[in-house]
């Protein structure tokens, strides 16, 4: 009975591979080139995670402590800071409820529960409006506009206070920062992107009593 011939084991066909072990298939290397970018995708969604993150950190507690520092010097800082914003839209004309609302993106009967205590406490007042007789106005009165005043003031002394307190590095790292957050303020003020929406695939055209129009 003749031999069989023994494989060699450099050959590409050899079992045992060796030097001439097939390269990768195309198919594997897309593969790899797929997980890679899966990967490196994945990485840059953590990391921009992560830096929102420690963003909203830094302004919760960078707000808490404004507030709480100059509360004691000035009882009504413990205003809510939803009437505050109120007062400070009100600043720049008067408005109606309902336009209030759309700017504060807050739902109607919520600023008028607002305006209501502002009311109460003769920070504003009510207004004909004069293009519609039916509808008031909402207006920041003397006592209202004070008060603002007296809120930025008290703020921009508590804030310089601190900065005073910080390195001259420190300072200027945080003046520095000053453009970007103007701009990432006006990111959040504007309204979310709409998304496109899509018109419904068209249907074939039927007959009441033939079924589908040929």
């Amino acid at each position: 009975m003749p031999s069989l011939p023994t494989p060699d084991p450099t050959s590409p066909n050899s079992p045992e591979g060796g030097a001439g072990e097939p390269a990768p298939s195309a198919l594997e290397a897309r593969f790899d080139g797929v997980l890679d970018e899966v990967y490196g995708v994945t990485d840059e969604v953590a990391l921009a995670v992560e830096r929102a993150r420690l963003l909203t950190d830094v302004v919760t507690r960078l707000r808490r402590a404004l507030r709480s520092s100059i509360r004691t010097d000035y009882p009504w800082e413990s205003l809510p800071m939803a009437q505050v914003e109120l007062l400070q839209t009100l600043a720049a004309a008067p408005l109606r409820v309902g336009e209030l609302a759309a700017r504060q993106r807050l739902a109607p009967n919520t600023v008028s529960g607002l305006i209501s205590k502002l009311l109460d406490a003769g920070f504003v007042d009510r207004q004909p409006d004069p293009g519609d007789r039916r509808t008031a106005r909402i207006a920041l009165t003397e006592a209202g506009q004070r008060q603002l005043e007296d809120w930025q003031r008290a703020h921009e002394r508590r804030i310089a206070d601190a900065l005073a307190s910080l390195s001259p590095d420190d300072r200027e790292a945080v003046m520095g920062a000053l453009p970007g957050l103007e701009r990432l303020a006006k990111a959040l003020a504007a309204p979310p992107a709409q998304q496109p929406t899509q018109s419904p695939a068209p249907q074939p055209a039927h007959d009441d009593h033939h079924g589908p129009a040929r």
